[in-house]
């Protein structure tokens, strides 16, 4: 064997090793961009326990009402949702009658992280529609 077909040979065996690499890298990327796409978090209200409740009719109406929630986080990607400190409101009709913080924390990997938070609403002058 001839040192030019040695050259070919490793040069051949290069050129192979290099189309692997880039098919590999190209199936990879196929699968991250087509079954690990990044999703939003969805978040949820499971169950809401009234704790208390005041109203007054008089010339215009008003309530108060302190009520505790089960909150769901649900993390469909494959890797943590961390999430800071966070306000959550709670609108009626566009009109905000309600506060509460949410506390840092995480969702694991495809789960649910739930909790309970109490939420203080208050309103006055409200239209309320009773169906």
């Amino acid at each position: 064997m001839s040192t030019g077909e040695g050259r070919r040979s490793s040069k051949k065996c290069l050129a192979y090793t290099a189309a692997f690499v880039v098919f590999q890298t190209a199936i990879i990327l196929l699968f991250v961009l087509i079954f690990m796409k990044l999703r939003s978090p969805k978040v949820r209200f499971n169950a809401i326990a009234v704790e208390s409740f005041s109203s007054t009719n008089n010339n215009s109406t008003s309530f108060n009402m302190t009520m505790l929630a089960q909150v769901a986080i649900k993390n469909n990607n494959f890797g943590d949702f961390k999430y800071e400190n966070s306000t959550l409101s709670i609108l009626y009709n566009g009109v905000k009658v309600g506060e509460a913080v949410v506390p840092r924390g995480s969702a694991g990997p495809r789960k649910t992280k739930k909790f309970n938070i109490s939420v203080d609403l208050s309103g006055s002058g409200i239209e309320w529609e009773m169906t």
